[in-house]
This record gives structure tokens, C-alpha cells and sequence, in this order.
């Protein structure tokens, strides 16, 4: 027998949606609270003004996490804050409004050229060691035969002048694929092409392999993104057989911002 008191005035439905509307709102605190762990403390866009990193509905407990391969541990949230590397100016005071280049687009670090402050450590194997690492130390790696091999092909710009030659070859170990490709600043050009500098220049940089077009019948490496002569400010790496996470950003990014910024005719309206 059920209590006719009780159950024949409550409202079922409206006890459902009560208890919708707590949990809803629950998560949203929730979440609210949990995104804190990546990317803040959060800036004002034209002041610069850091936002409170306090609060029951702000900021979660901070946890921390260790780091595979003895890199430490990290907690998060925190209100660490790198300095930022760009050099842009904003065009106004308000948020939201765009940056322009200061000096060198090619060397201001904004729009396509912009990156990620990345750990200063190599993307790792599962069970330690450097992934993307050069021929020269990954031995046990080699190139088809059926494969057209880079190594010894100059490398051209979008000028059409070489910048040098390919050197090595970075593979990546767990996905076996070719990252990056080596490049000899000023050494002589095996196709007879003009090169930009006299002489090798004993500096060698990367060039991102998604940036490349082997030509096999000219033996060239045709890079779209930026000139023969731009070549000489690619991101240099500290160890010269391995690559760190902030590394690659940088390489990649110089590439990409010379998408946009290798000639001032790219930056421009095409009509």
C-alpha cells in the first residue's frame, strides 16, 4: 500500500527536472573549473592584465602529473607564464584587433609564422629514447631502393636559386615516416643551380618533408614557402642529432610564416 497523502500531490515530473537542473549545473562548475589546467591563467587581450587564478568557481585543486622518461613532474593549475617571443605591435587598443609584424615578418612570430611554447625536451619512444632522429644515428633505418633518395639533391627556394644540399634525412622511429630533411646551407649544387652564399657555410638546418617536393629527374627539392636566402634564419637546433617538442615548433613555424610573409607581394590582396 502507497501513502495516497504523500504521492497523490507529488509531482514526479518536476522532481526530475529539479535534479537535471543541480547536475546540470554541477557540470558546468565542473568543467568550468577542470578546462583551468591548460592554457591560463588568461590574459585581457588589450591591457594585458592577468585573470584571477582563484576562487571556488574559478579554478580547480591543482593535481600533479608525472612525467614519462624522468622529466620531472608538473602541477596544474598553476600561474606560471612564459614571456612571450612575438614581436608585433597591435594595430588598436581593443580586444580582439590584429597584430602587424615588427622588422621581419619572417622573424616576428605572429599569424602563420605564430607557435606553441612547447616542453624543451624530444618526443620521446614508449620505452625512452629520442623518436625523430637522423640516419646518421637511427642506423638501423635506410631508404628503398625503389624510393627516390634525397641525400646530395639541392634544395631551391621560390626564387629558383639553391640554398644548399640535403644532408641526412630525420625519420621517425614509431611511425616510420620521413619528418624532416637536413639541409647544407651553401654547399655547391649538384643540378648546376645559382646558390645563395659562397661556400658552405657549415650550418645545417631542417626542412619539414610535408614542405618539400622531391624532383627526381632534376634531383632538386623544390620548397615553396620561403627563398633561397631566408634559408639562413630556420631555427637552429642545440643537439645536432636530436629535436625538441619547442624545436619543432619553431621550425615549422618559420616555414608556414613564409606562407604569408617570404615576399611582400604574399601579404597582399590577390585583386
Amino acid at each position: 500500500m502507497y501513502n495516497s497523502e504523500f504521492f497523490g500531490t507529488f509531482d514526479v515530473a518536476s522532481l526530475v527536472l529539479t535534479v537535471f537542473v543541480l547536475f546540470f549545473f554541477g557540470l558546468i562548475l565542473y568543467l568550468r573549473r577542470e578546462d583551468r589546467r591548460v592554457g591560463y591563467p588568461l590574459e585581457d587581450d588589450a591591457t594585458g592584465r592577468l585573470e584571477p587564478a582563484s576562487g571556488i568557481f574559478f579554478t580547480a585543486t591543482p593535481k600533479t602529473f608525472i612525467l614519462a622518461h624522468g622529466h620531472g613532474t608538473l602541477s596544474k593549475p598553476n600561474a606560471h607564464r612564459e614571456t612571450p617571443v612575438f614581436s608585433a605591435s597591435r594595430r588598436t587598443n581593443i580586444s580582439g584587433a590584429p597584430l602587424s609584424p615588427d622588422g621581419d615578418p619572417m622573424l616576428a612570430k605572429v599569424g602563420p609564422g605564430a607557435f606553441a611554447q612547447r616542453a624543451r625536451t624530444p618526443d620521446m619512444m614508449f620505452h625512452g629514447g629520442p623518436k625523430i632522429v637522423p640516419l646518421r644515428v637511427a642506423t638501423e633505418f635506410s631508404v628503398d631502393g625503389v624510393a627516390s633518395d634525397p641525400r646530395g639533391m639541392s634544395v631551391v627556394g621560390a626564387d629558383g636559386l639553391a640554398a644548399g644540399v640535403i644532408s641526412d634525412i630525420w625519420v621517425d622511429k614509431a611511425e616510420y615516416l620521413i619528418r624532416y630533411l637536413e639541409v647544407e646551407l651553401g654547399a655547391p649544387s649538384p643540378a648546376g643551380l645559382s646558390v645563395v652564399g659562397s661556400g658552405p657555410l657549415a650550418k645545417r638546418v631542417l626542412l619539414p618533408m610535408t614542405m618539400a617536393v622531391v624532383n627526381k629527374a632534376r634531383r632538386t627539392v623544390r620548397v615553396d614557402a620561403i627563398l633561397a636566402s631566408q634559408f639562413e634564419n630556420v631555427p637552429v637546433l642545440e643537439n645536432p642529432n636530436q629535436i625538441t617538442l619547442d624545436e619543432e615548433e619553431r621550425v615549422c613555424a618559420y616555414y608556414g610564416g613564409g606562407l604569408l610573409y617570404a615576399t611582400p607581394m604574399r601579404a597582399e590582396p590577390i585583386i
